[in-house]
């Protein structure tokens, strides 16, 4: 049994240690908005954030989360720059099937959270390890931009 902090509240997970957060979330906690996508930590759409950072969930074990603060993509709205960039993506029309936009929500979101003016150069170093099978990074990138523009 392990306590874990997500979103703001503490919540006992009976799972061993070296289950990803990606189950527990999904299948303990039935938190389904991060997504299984490779399971090797290449696709990005299992990124939640642990203590601000985007980090895979899909081989992050448990035993690494305790005591850290874990942010899933549910709550990721709740902070100010999660919102701006939730908003940018609607605005933009990022999502085309949608699958992998939650992870990129979250790596976009941990990018803006510690570099607010992100040159292009930037938002490509952070957003390479998230994959868009619809091949929106054009819109993904504006959207990034959106946001950054309106938190400024």
């Amino acid at each position: 049994m392990a306590t874990l902090n997500i979103n703001g509240k503490d919540v006992n997970v009976d799972v061993d240690d070296s289950t990803p957060i990606l189950w527990a979330l999904r299948d303990t906690l039935g938190m389904t908005g991060t997504k299984f996508g490779c399971g090797a930590a290449l696709c990005g759409a299992c990124t939640v954030h642990m203590n601000g950072a985007a980090i895979r969930s899909c081989v992050t074990p448990i035993a690494a989360a305790a005591g850290q603060k874990i942010t899933t993509i549910e709550a990721v709205v709740s902070d100010r720059v999660g919102k701006a960039v939730h908003e940018a993506w609607v605005k933009i029309d990022v999502a085309q099937c949608g699958y992998c936009q939650s992870g990129q929500i979250m790596s976009a979101t941990a990018l803006l959270q510690s570099n607010a003016r992100p040159s292009d150069a930037d938002i490509d170093a952070a957003m390479a390890g998230n994959i868009c099978r619809c091949g929106t990074y054009t819109r993904i990138r504006a959207a990034i931009k959106d946001a950054a523009a309106s938190l400024a």
